[in-house]
């Protein structure tokens, strides 16, 4: 397989604090890589770095060999970047009156001519992209009007316009409900399996983020923890050790589950009292 990501001993500061420390990841074409962790591990610094959008200077300095859709992101224009690499942010950033419609068609500029105008293709890649994201009925609102799933979804679309290599998402799914979480996710599953989109996804649900991602990666204080298949690197005590968390690791039909479990009701009743 071809490695179209790849960095090695990649560290990050910000305001003199570390961020991102000692992260080596290899990640072959087509694949996709649930990244897990608390919060603050590092995750959407992370993503950001491998989309070329945590710019050096100012207070932030990044060390390590990078590469991503055979660019360097510390070096390559946005525009190159943008043709490669397409990110769903946690938290986008919408313009006022822009309707559903033309904030996915925004995911075309890196394909235009410069002072270009988009053609019947690029209005087809986005005509089936608000299909298969089930938005037709809110094409023509305003995406500021729309409730946070809604916007989810849309943001999502943008970023699948770009037609690009390499597609970074940043929770997903936070803001869905269970039926347009397998909907977005299996969306993207079938664009991974039908075009080669390689795929690495920041996820706080482990039960997703196992049964999407081919391989994970779990994170904490800025490191790698943990990388390898869901089985490796979702273990209960590795689990209790990086979140806190009390949990059951369930295996069904050759999937993973990961359940919560509560302390034990005589441990429950020595709190009360």
């Amino acid at each position: 397989m071809t490695t179209v990501l790849s960095c090695s001993d990649l560290s990050a500061t910000r305001g003199g604090q570390s961020v991102l420390r000692g992260v080596d990841l290899r990640v072959d074409c087509g694949d996709w890589v649930s990244v897990v962790g608390p919060n603050g591990a590092g995750k959407t610094t992370l993503l950001h770095v491998l989309a070329g959008l945590l710019p050096v200077g100012k207070g932030t300095r990044i060390t390590g060999q990078l590469m991503v859709g055979g660019l360097d992101p510390l070096s390559a224009s946005r525009r190159e970047m943008s043709r490669a690499v397409a990110l769903m942010p946690q938290r986008p950033v919408v313009p006022e009156g822009v309707s559903v419609a033309e904030l996915i068609s925004l995911g075309r500029t890196p394909h235009l001519p410069r002072f270009g105008v988009e053609s019947a293709a690029d209005r087809q890649v986005v005509e089936e992209i608000i299909d298969r994201l089930d938005l037709g009925g809110l094409a023509g609102r305003q995406a500021t009007h729309l409730s946070g799933g809604e916007l989810q979804r849309v943001v999502l679309g943008r970023a699948l316009a770009q037609q690009p290599q390499i597609l970074l998402l940043d929770e997903p799914t936070s803001a869905l409900d269970i039926g347009h979480q397998q909907q977005v996710l299996e969306l993207v599953e079938s664009m991974r399996v039908a075009d080669g989109i390689t795929v690495v996804a920041a996820m706080h649900d482990l039960t997703l983020a196992s049964q999407y991602g081919r391989r994970m990666l779990m994170m904490a204080d800025g490191t790698v923890v943990a990388d390898g298949s869901a089985a490796e690197v979702l273990r209960a005590d590795r689990i209790a050790e990086v979140y806190g968390a009390r949990v059951e690791v369930l295996e069904r039909g050759g999937l993973l589950a990961v359940l919560p479990l509560r302390p034990p009701a005589a441990a429950l009743d020595e709190e009360v009292r």
